[in-house]
């Protein structure tokens, strides 16, 4: 027997299909019984428990050892572990060349996260010059500019971001007072989207997030999202003769905004159509969006618990980059991504026929330790991550290998660069307002013993609180 499910259930068991599983220190498993062998098994129902979203390591660790292509019948998939497999699966776009139709979208519309082959190259060139190299930098000084603005109003009399003030020390709610509203805000003004918009902008991407993955608030976001495509066609259509541009501190023109770019842009000689520009646009507000949000919150969580580390970055703040990789490493809030293969295919014994639901689990991927040394300590200064320049091949030499977050090959995420960017840059500006800054513990929730923190587990925290001191503004 490798399946728990092999088994005849037992009928008595109170809890039927669900079962309730005991939380366990961080980095021990729940006991699921082992095979004749002393194999042990893994019940797929632990994956819609609260202890594998806190508590996710040692399952994958137990799935990489024992079934690195693991097939749950519960859920009808199949997951792959290590991370030479994924690696070797983005890269092959024959046998695992699409995301499944639908996983994006229902609410995101026809982007380009579900086409392949040359399609999908054509366009994501097309897209992909505009967020990264020569064209990113020209808009980066919105970034610094947007995150001054923003941290400005912590002060402000009517209290916008609820800011508490007790003396010389604020206490901050990272999430509502720069995170939630920073990396959006920079993609609506790389967009192009007018100022007079902007809150509306923010509805939008708010409605279309909650809609995701069909909960009983995707009909919200499909009714953003059209509302956002009716918005868009009406700036295209007045940029296609009309383009504007951004401008930097001074007043003086950097260059186009992205909706102007794309609106001369062409795919085998003919414009883009107005469609193909609104999915982009959806693209990068769910990547640029809700990707950021939880890259902030998550580095500032595990900085500021390993004290020592974040004094590096403030001594030296060119390791933002370095502490921003490792985070993505250690915590990232992107659990990896889904194909379907489009031939039968057999991994480590395991038979996957065609057209499965196979699930690249990019965190497990980042806690391989036959890649990464003792993968669950945070740790900015490991000499085997490479966290230089973002490669779509990825980095594989002198002992350092790129993570996961992001992915490899044609899907890598488009986000990515602009995703690093806006965090680095964030947390950078965020620093040099800090005169001091220290985790407000009593306002954390707890882990299972009540005295430590909880840990980020899957995804990323839902707000950080701080206290801070600022630094006096001359």
């Amino acid at each position: 027997m490798t399946n728990p499910f092999d088994a005849v259930p037992d009928l008595d068991e109170p809890w039927g299909a669900k079962r309730k599983f005991e939380h366990m220190p961080l980095g021990r498993a729940v006991d699921m019984g082992s095979a004749d062998d002393g194999t042990p098994l893994i019940d797929p129902r632990i994956f819609d428990s609260s202890e594998f979203r806190r508590n996710p390591y040692p399952y994958y660790r137990i799935m990489r050892d024992h079934y690195p292509v693991f097939h749950d019948r519960l859920h009808n998939c199949y997951y792959v572990t290590r991370y030479t497999d994924i690696e070797a699966a983005y890269f092959d776009e024959i046998g695992f060349n699409t995301i499944p139709k639908g996983s994006s979208s229902g609410v995101l519309g026809n982007t380009q996260l579900e086409l392949s082959g040359l399609e999908h190259r054509r366009r994501r060139n097309i897209y992909g010059r505009h967020l990264v190299g020569a064209a990113l930098t020209k808009r980066l000084p919105a970034l610094r500019s947007m995150a001054e603005d923003l941290i400005d109003q912590w002060s402000l009399p009517d209290n916008p971001k609820g800011v508490e003030v007790d003396g010389d020390t604020m206490v901050v709610e990272l999430g509502r007072a720069f995170a939630n509203e920073f990396p959006i805000g920079v993609v609506a003004q790389v967009l192009g989207i007018p100022g007079d918009a902007r809150q509306q902008f923010n509805w939008w991407y708010d409605a279309m997030m909650a809609g995701l993955g069909g909960s009983d608030t995707h009909h919200d976001g499909l009714l953003a999202r059209q509302d956002l495509e009716n918005y868009v066609a009406t700036l295209v259509e007045e940029r296609r003769t009309a383009p504007t541009y951004l401008y930097d501190e001074d007043g003086n023109e950097i260059c186009k905004d992205i909706i102007s770019e794309l609106c001369h842009a062409e795919i085998d000689g003919d414009v883009m159509s107005t469609e193909e520009i609104t999915s982009f646009v959806a693209l990068v507000v769910g990547g640029g969006g809700e990707t950021t949000r939880g890259a902030i919150l998550n580095l500032w969580y595990l900085l500021l618990q390993h004290p020592d580390q974040y004094q590096a970055v403030l001594d030296d703040p060119s390791l933002w980059k370095a502490a921003f990789h490792e985070m993505l490493r250690h915590s990232t809030s992107i659990g990896g991504q889904p194909r379907h293969n489009t031939f039968d295919i057999e991994l480590h014994g395991v038979s996957i026929p065609a057209g499965s639901l196979v699930h690249m689990v990019d965190v497990s991927a980042n806690h391989d330790d036959r890649v990464f040394d003792e993968p669950e300590r945070f740790d900015i200064f490991r000499d085997d991550l490479y966290s230089d320049k973002i490669l779509r091949s990825g980095h594989d030499q002198d002992g350092r290998r790129s993570h996961m977050a992001f992915g490899v090959g044609p899907h890598l995420c488009p986000g990515a660069w602009i995703s690093e960017q806006e965090t680095v840059i964030g947390a950078r500006v965020l620093s040099e307002r800090f005169a001091n800054v220290e985790l407000a513990v009593d306002r954390m929730p707890t882990d299972i013993d009540e005295m430590s923190l909880a840990p980020i587990g899957l995804g990323s925290i839902r707000q950080l609180w701080l206290r801070v001191e600022m630094t006096r503004q001359s």
